[in-house]
């Protein structure tokens, strides 16, 4: 799972976003849009804005701090639990 928070040093989502994520135990990566022009320019064209935080969770972009729309998403990159298999009962005669 790829998770990237574009965010700036004085955005206080950016932190609340960040301790969801920790909170979560969620690897992320942080792009500061401030130091870093290449980040700033790949935020904006994938988001569409300038705003910050904007997260990258494999493609699904996600602006500001929305906990339901982050856990959705990563839930749609977790790999679905594998179904144990089912045992056929067997008939004592």
């Amino acid at each position: 799972m790829a998770v990237k928070i574009y965010t700036t040093p004085t955005c206080p989502w950016c932190m609340k976003t960040k301790e969801f994520l920790k909170s979560k135990k969620i690897p992320y990566t942080e792009h500061n849009v401030v130091e870093d022009e290449t980040a700033r320019t790949e935020m904006i064209e994938k988001s569409g804005q300038m705003g910050v935080p904007v997260l990258d969770i494999n493609g699904k972009i996600i602006v500001g701090y929305d906990p339901e729309e982050i856990l959705k998403a990563l839930s749609k990159t977790q790999p679905a639990p594998k179904k144990a298999a089912k045992k056929k009962a067997v008939k004592k005669r």
